[in-house]
C-alpha cells in the first residue's frame, strides 16, 4: 500500500556509507529494502521505496522513502537486516520553497 495521502506522507532520505562494498552488494541491499518495503505495504503499512541511488565513488547507497512515519522506515531496515548511517526528513524543491522546516537528521542504526 502506498502512503495513505501524498499530502500526509513524509519523504525520508536514508544514507549508507560502506567503504569496501561493491556496487553489486549495494544493489543487492537496494533490492532487499525494496522487497521489505513492498512486503510491509502489502501488509497495510503506508510506506514505499521511491528511489535508491548508488554512488560508486563514495561506496554509498542513498534511499528515498515515502512513509507515514520514520518508525516505518526504521522497520523496513530491521526487516531487511540492514543498518544505515543517517535518516533525515527530505523535502522536494517545491516543499523547500514553501518554507516547510527541515526535520532533524537521526543517528546511525546498527
Amino acid at each position: 500500500m502506498a502512503p495513505r495521502d501524498a499530502e500526509q506522507a513524509t519523504s525520508y532520505l536514508v544514507e549508507h556509507y560502506q567503504p569496501g562494498t561493491s556496487v553489486r552488494n549495494l544493489s543487492t541491499w537496494a533490492d532487499r529494502l525494496r522487497a521489505a518495503a513492498a512486503e510491509m505495504a502489502h501488509e497495510g503499512e503506508a510506506i514505499r521505496l521511491v528511489h535508491a541511488t548508488i554512488v560508486p565513488a563514495d561506496e554509498s547507497l542513498l534511499c528515498v522513502f515515502e512513509a507515514d512515519s520514520e518508525a516505518l522506515v526504521r522497520n523496513v531496515y530491521g526487516r531487511a537486516g540492514l543498518g544505515f548511517e543517517r535518516i533525515s526528513v527530505a523535502l522536494s524543491s517545491g516543499e523547500a520553497k514553501s518554507g516547510a522546516p527541515p526535520g532533524p537528521g537521526k543517528e546511525k542504526q546498527a
